[in-house]
């Protein structure tokens, strides 16, 4: 069995945004050699999610909304967590938009239903952040 490791590095220019970071993930496979496994992507900060979903620009628009209406980010004397840093929002948008996801890999390539693809999920951006890339398989 092959193991391979990848990181991607990311500093989102906003507070929030959303990057398809399917080809980034498909080149990493085609560097594993990997023709049937197991891929995991998994956000590397607390306050930055992985997830999967359809690359629709007023989905993500809809997503910012939804997620703001949970968890606004203002005003910061709102939650405890508030102190060093403004940022208790975005650990919450993280935990519901979740941390990683695993697609398995069949002949060379995700194996993706309709419309899927994978986006990092970004909610206290402006500074480096980190996404592991694992694949296992033969």
């Amino acid at each position: 069995m092959k193991s391979y490791r990848k990181e991607l590095h990311f500093v989102v220019p906003s507070r929030r945004g959303f990057v398809n970071i399917t080809p980034n993930v498909e080149t990493a496979i085609r560097e594993s050699g990997v023709r049937e496994g197991l891929c995991l992507v998994n956000a590397m900060n607390i306050t930055a999610s992985v997830f999967i979903n359809d690359n629709e620009s007023g989905l993500h628009r809809d997503f910012e909304r939804w997620l703001e209406g949970l968890a606004p980010e203002k005003p910061y004397s709102q939650y405890d967590h508030n102190g060093y840093e403004d940022n208790a929002d975005a650990h919450l948008k993280r935990t519901i938009m979740g941390r990683e996801v695993v697609v398995a890999i069949t002949d060379g390539r995700l194996d993706f239903g309709t419309w899927e693809q994978i986006f990092y999920g970004e909610f206290d951006g402006k500074r480096d952040k980190r996404v592991l890339i694992k694949i296992i398989g033969e």
